[in-house]
Order: structure tokens, then C-alpha cells, then sequence
């Protein structure tokens, strides 16, 4: 029987290798026929070497090297020679030689591909590339991005064991909690009627982790939510999950920072610096117009309110009424914008609900727009002052309500930002993102809602605002961004039993939801509970960022379309008449 445990890998053989006697196995990449001497391309995930076949050295082995196809599996046997004169490739690190094949032995033949595996640059329809992702991962750049996220996750290991944190798994089958998403829910053969849910986070197992004096915990955890999906959120992802005793922000922050700057040195090999800059969630809107800013590039909102007032622009003059803002940024060197430029931008926002899309060129001659002769000379001179206006600049504004204002200015910033080429590969700016409001307010449901979840503790400043201005309130939440991505998200939890009952009552669960859903969480806590905060880290946004890559499905093994389906399994999919009777299910049919 043939032999095919390899001596070497393809991408190991070097010129001090010359004359060792050699065993490879892997995937023909490429086949080259030269009159005699046939060439392959030997591929495996270490790299490539080239093998070859000389019907005067071996004629038997010759043979079956005519017969090789593209991503036929094969085993050699050979001599490592030097490759002729002018004939190497320094660009391989195999380059410099070549394995003279003496044995060969097929291991498995290959039907052709739906696509081409050994030219990367080829374009391949994502669709294709997801039913087929066992193929797409051959092709090496799918492979490239899993290799560094094993990195990633190994040195998140070896960071926290430093930190004192221990790794503990917790269940994935658990109860329906509100924890912001809907639920994936698994139906109980043993309890007919009765559904397990998978964990949108391990949110309650890690804090329950610290009542039990775990101290310091973190998990490289699965998570599922069943939501409307985007390029960079999956229905099930990953995150770095870690939770602390005894600590504050100012504890947790410096060690996330360190977490974060081992992964950059060992997955890119760059040195960033630390500690990162904070700003509150206040300043943060209305700087940005959103949590996350791209800080990458300037062009920070400027609030006009004042000086819209006094103009006679009734566009902008009608919505201060109505109780609206007027805000906008400053495009340096923008006045190179062509009209049609401007009115694709201006179609842009209508996307996004805004009504319109003001704008002024400041030129060498003075301010330009078919709206300046609304604003008088000192108005235009306050313009040119609070959007720091240089001759060349372009401005634009919105008009609209503010919400509405602030979404729509952060979209079009981020689009001209990347238009104009200011999003840089390689240039990364970190931000914390602090004070969030503890609540938000649902108007559907005309109720309130946790901002980031049930169990984040109030600021202490404002626990008098509690009762009679709740929406004022500001929570312990910290989020970290980068380049305009929370890649992180955790807060301080709540330790006191009764006021984690006071936060689930303002939220208008009744005392029966509370003890279905809560009850043994409200009563874990009465059991004395330590000061606790935590975090939990996007490790598939992170790793987006790190591939230089922006859509998520590239960082992962087997990733869900955009519909949440799996077109290399074919589901989701039916199941069994039997399988959904041994549940107690019943499925009504669909009308066409």
C-alpha cells in the first residue's frame, strides 16, 4: 500500500532541501504539458510546490501524470532538484526548487469545478461560492482569513488566562428571555409544548458566573438572534464574552485595550497605541449623528440652528418650528463636486427619508448656492466661521427632525467620506463610546425599552431621575468602536436584587413575566452578589476588520446568506411527519 504521509508540506521545500528524498500530498492546482516534461502545481493550505515528471528519469509515473486533472488528490514520492536556470520563482517560497516525481499515486479524482480553484482573481458569483464554500475555501483567500482568525482566538486565550480569567462554557439550549432580539427557539421532545432557546448571549450564565465567585470569566461564545440580517451580522456569530468581580470601567477598559492590541500585533503585525479616547453618547450624536463614528476623517456636524433662525431660508425656517434642527459638515476641497455629483447625493438621503439636501461652495469670488441670498452677509460670514470654511470647501445641511437628521448627515458622511477616499486601509482610530441612556422609548408599543439590555446598572448620578424622568437617566454602558464599527459592547451590572426587580417593573414586566422569565435570576441575586461589570467583543466584526474585508460571511467557515439561509445544506429545510409528531408539532401548509 502506498504511503502518504507527507515528509514535507507544499509550501516547506527550500534550496538547502536539494537531494533529500521527499513525500508530498495534496491537490494538482495547475497541470502544464511541455512535450515530455509534464508540470504540476502541488497545492495544500501550506502553500505550492512543482512537481515533474520526466518520461526518461520514470516513464511508469510519467504515464499517470498525463492523466492528471485540476483537484485530483495525489501522493509523491521524489527528489528535490534545483530548478533550471532562469526557470525560478521568487515570489514562492518554494521557488527555488522542484520534486522529481519517482511514485505517484492517485487518491482521489476530482469532477471539474462549477469555478476555477487555482485563479483567485476570477470573479465567482456569491451565491455559487456559498453552495460551494468547501471549494471556495481551497481557493486560499477564505482560508487565509479562517488561518488568522485561529490566531485571534488562541491569543485572546493566552492574553486573558494571563489576566487571571478563567474559560468556562455555558449551555447552549436555555430559557426565552427579552433580551432585545427575537429568540431561536428549539422545540422539547421530553416536554410537548415547551421550547429550549438558543443564547442570544450568555448574558445571564456569566453574571450568575460572579454570583457564584467565579471572579473573572470569558468565553469565545456562540450567539443567535433571529433579525433582519446586513453585510456585517450573521444569525449565529461569535463574540468574546468576559465578565469581571470587584471592577469598574476604569478596571475593564485598560484590559479590553490590551486584549485588543495583542490581536492586532499578532494577526497584522502592527503596534497600536493605547489607551483609547472616550466621548459620551451625547457629544457622540451630535458630532456624528450616530454611536459608532468613523473617526477616521473629519468632517464633524455643525449644529445652525441659531443662525438658521435669522435667515429667510423658509425650509429651514418652517422646520425650526415644527421643532427640527438644521445641522451639516464641511467637505474639504468639496467645491470640485459637480452638480450631478451633488443631486446623486441629494437622491441619496431621499433614501433615507430626508426631504432634501442644501448645499454652498465657498469660491475664490465668495459663497455659492441658489440659497445664499436667504442668509445675509453676516449670516454667510457665521457659516464660513462655524464650518471653518476655506476657499475650495464645500457645505452641505439638512433640514428635518433629529433623529431623522442625525441618521441621514451619518450616512452621507460616511458615503462622500469614501467617496473621496478618506476611509484608508491600515488606518485604524479607536473611540469608547460611554454614557449611553439607560432606556429608550418604543412608540409602537408605547412603553420603554432597555437601551442595551435589562441587566446594565443606572448611573449612580442619576438614579434620581428614576421615576420622574426615566429617558434622562444614563446607564453604565460602554460600547468600543472602531472605524465606524462597535466591534464591543458591555456595561456595569446590577448587583442589588431589588433594583434589578425596579429596572424589570419600569420595563412593564408584570410579577407573573417576572417570575416565569426572571425569577430565578432575581433570586440568585438575593444571595449576595458582587460588584460585576463585563463586556463581549464582535470576534467576526473584529475579524472583518483585520482581513480588510467588509462583508462577515468572508470571516467565517459556513456562513448564512443574507436571508439566513445555508445553500451549500439546503436549509433551513422540512422535517419528518414523524420528527415533528415525536415534538407535538403541527405545521400548517402555506397558500401560494
Amino acid at each position: 500500500m502506498f504511503d502518504y504521509r507527507r515528509t514535507h508540506t507544499c509550501g516547506a521545500l527550500k534550496k538547502a532541501d536539494i537531494g533529500k528524498q521527499v513525500t508530498l500530498s495534496g491537490w494538482v492546482n495547475r497541470r502544464r504539458d511541455h512535450g515530455g516534461l509534464i508540470f504540476i502545481d502541488l497545492r495544500d493550505r501550506f502553500g505550492l510546490t512543482q512537481i515533474v515528471f520526466d518520461p526518461e528519469k520514470d516513464p511508469k509515473a510519467h504515464v499517470i501524470g498525463e492523466k492528471l486533472r485540476p483537484e485530483w488528490v495525489i501522493s509523491i514520492k521524489g527528489t528535490v532538484i534545483p530548478r533550471h536556470e532562469g526557470m525560478t520563482n521568487l515570489k514562492l517560497p518554494t521557488g527555488e526548487i522542484e520534486v522529481e516525481v519517482n511514485d505517484i499515486e492517485i487518491l482521489s479524482k476530482a469532477k471539474t469545478p462549477p469555478f476555477s480553484i487555482s485563479d483567485e482573481t476570477i470573479e465567482v458569483n456569491e451565491e455559487l461560492r456559498l453552495k460551494y464554500r468547501y471549494l471556495d475555501i481551497r481557493r486560499g483567500d477564505i482560508a487565509d482569513k479562517l488561518i488568522k482568525r485561529h490566531r485571534a482566538m488562541l491569543t485572546t486565550r493566552q492574553y486573558l488566562d494571563k489576566q487571571g480569567f478563567l474559560e468556562i462554557s455555558t449551555p447552549i439550549l436555555g430559557k426565552s428571555t427579552p433580551e432585545g432580539a427575537r429568540d431561536y427557539l428549539v422545540p422539547s421532545r421530553v416536554y410537548p409544548g415547551e421550547f429550549y432557546a438558543l443564547p442570544q448571549s450568555p448574558q445571564i450564565f456569566k453574571q450568575l458566573l460572579m454570583v457564584a465567585g467565579m471572579d473573572r470569566y470569558f468565553q469565545i461564545a456562540q450567539c443567535f438572534r433571529d433579525e433582519d440580517l446586513r453585510a456585517d451580522r450573521q444569525p449565529e456569530f461569535t463574540q468574546i464574552d468576559i465578565e469581571m468581580s470587584f471592577g469598574t470601567p476604569n478596571d475593564l477598559m485598560p484590559i479590553i485595550e490590551g486584549l485588543v492590541k495583542a490581536l492586532f500585533k499578532e494577526c497584522i503585525g502592527l503596534d497600536i497605541p493605547t489607551s483609547f479616547r472616550r466621548i459620551p453618547h451625547s457629544e457622540c450624536l451630535e458630532r456624528f449623528g450616530c454611536d459608532r463614528p468613523d473617526m477616521r476623517f473629519g468632517m464633524e456636524l455643525v449644529r445652525l440652528d441659531a443662525i438658521a433662525a435669522r435667515s429667510t431660508f423658509s425650509v429651514f425656517t418652517d422646520q425650526l418650528k415644527e421643532g427640527g434642527i438644521v445641522k451639516g459638515f464641511c467637505v474639504k476641497g468639496g467645491a470640485e463636486i459637480s452638480r450631478k455629483g451633488i443631486d446623486d447625493y441629494t437622491d441619496f438621503v431621499g433614501r433615507l427619508g430626508i426631504k432634501g439636501l442644501a448645499w454652498i461652495k465657498y469660491q475664490p469670488e465668495g459663497l455659492n448656492s441658489s440659497i445664499v441670498k436667504f442668509f445675509s452677509e453676516e449670516l454667510q460670514k457665521e457659516l464660513i466661521t462655524a464650518f471653518k470654511m476655506e476657499v475650495g470647501d464645500l457645505v452641505f445641511m439638512v433640514a428635518d427632525q433629529k433623529e431623522r437628521a442625525n441618521q441621514g448627515l451619518d450616512h452621507l458622511r460616511r458615503r462622500v467620506a469614501r467617496d473621496r477616499g478618506l476611509m484608508q486601509p491600515g488606518h485604524y482610530e479607536f473611540l469608547w463610546v460611554t454614557d449611553f441612556p439607560l432606556f429608550s422609548w418604543n412608540a409602537e408599543e408605547n412603553r420603554l425599552d432597555s437601551e442595551h439590555h435589562p441587566f446594565t446598572s443606572p448611573n449612580p448620578e442619576d438614579i434620581h431621575l428614576f421615576d420622574s424622568e426615566p429617558l434622562k437617566v444614563r446607564s453604565s454602558g460602554y460600547d468600543l468602536v472602531l472605524n465606524g464599527y462597535e466591534i464591543a459592547g458591555g456595561s456595569q451590572r446590577i448587583h442589588n436584587s431589588e433594583l434589578q426587580q425596579k429596572i424589570f417593573e419600569r420595563l412593564n414586566l408584570t410579577p407573573e413575566e417576572l417570575k416565569t422569565k426572571f425569577g430565578f435570576f432575581i433570586e440568585a441575586l438575593s444571595y449576595g452578589t458582587p460588584p460585576h461589570l463585563g463586556i463581549a467583543l464582535g470576534l467576526d466584526r473584529l475579524m472583518m476588520i483585520l482581513t480588510n474585508t467588509e462583508n462577515i460571511r468572508d470571516v467565517i467557515a459556513f456562513p448564512k446568506t443574507q436571508k439566513a439561509s445555508d445553500l451549500m445544506m439546503e436549509c433551513p429545510s422540512s422535517v419528518s411527519r414523524q420528527q415533528l409528531k415525536d415534538l407535538g408539532i403541527f405545521v400548517e401548509s402555506r397558500e401560494n
